[in-house]
């Protein structure tokens, strides 16, 4: 059977989103039950601003404390050359750098053109690699931006070279505010070919109009081996509305299974992981209100 990656994005794209602050200690129990679940990547955190994301103001604690299991990858995303000297003195195993496939998003989200984004992530990418760390290129609104509408792949393609020769080992695509469907997702990588194949992409999904698993069935019958998925479907982008609600992990893989792909996560062990958090989630409420 063809073979599939998971990357579980809970602890980072799917906390980010909530209001109340999790605790670190939950966030630690979480990201430990994850490891357990049989994923093959973990992103723990950001290292960004805690006035950007005060939710993940606690990354470096949280990176001291988790139980790494030794086949398993802990990475996290980082903004800048700061966010960089932080992410190596935690001993992240991966760095993830992340640019929009629109001005429009790339304002909001970065406080920059894309042009200057591509400019400000170079250093990390570089100093990153000298370091022996694997490098993610996130490239977010690749098929919709909520500011300014539908996206060309053509757009999509021109960053991803870009990432590519600045020297990342992947990329990832993501659907920000989950506007995709299977057709969508042809026209996405049809216009990707010549720069990356689909084999050696990671798709990011949302599930805000619940064509998330059609999408993601779509692009494995297409060659993608590699998703991102949030226990529970937690999360979403704060900076982009309508954005919230990641396609579930256990969804994702028991749809990836019955058409006739191998999964090496559990997805009884992410769906039990993804309802301990919300629970957790509701209680940091609780004690807030």
């Amino acid at each position: 059977m063809t073979g599939v990656r998971i990357t579980e994005v809970g602890p980072r794209d799917g906390l980010q989103h909530e209001k109340a602050l999790v605790s670190t200690d939950a966030k630690v129990a979480f990201i430990d039950m994850l490891s357990e679940s049989g994923v093959e990547e973990v992103e723990v955190s950001s290292f960004v601003p805690a006035k950007w994301i005060p939710q993940l103001a606690d990354a470096s604690e949280v990176f001291a404390r988790i139980r790494r299991a030794p086949e398993v990858v802990y990475s996290a995303l980082v903004p800048n050359e700061r966010g960089l000297d932080a992410a190596l003195t935690a001993q992240v195993d991966k760095v993830s750098v992340f640019v929009s496939a629109t001005e429009g998003f790339s304002q909001r989200n970065t406080a920059g053109t894309i042009a200057e984004v591509l400019l400000r992530i170079q250093p990390v990418v570089r100093r990153a690699r000298e370091a022996h760390r694997k490098v993610r290129g996130y490239v977010s609104c690749v098929v919709r931006c909520p500011y300014d509408g539908p996206v060309d792949p053509d757009s999509v393609a021109s960053v991803a070279a870009r990432l590519l020769e600045m020297g990342v080992d992947e990329i990832d695509l993501g659907d920000t505010i989950g506007a995709a469907d299977a057709a969508a997702i042809e026209s996405l990588y049809k216009g990707l070919e010549g720069v990356v194949s689909a084999g050696a992409t990671t798709l990011h999904l949302h599930d805000t109009t619940g064509r998330a698993t059609e999408c993601a069935i779509r692009a494995a019958e297409i060659g993608v081996r590699s998703f991102d998925a949030s226990a529970g479907g937690l999360g979403g982008c704060p900076f982009a509305p309508g954005s919230a609600g990641n396609v579930a992990t256990e969804t994702l893989i028991d749809a990836l299974i019955e058409r006739g792909f191998s999964v090496r996560a559990s997805a009884d062990r992410l769906r039990a992981a993804g309802q301990w958090m919300r629970r957790s989630i509701a209680s940091c409420a609780s004690s807030e209100g």
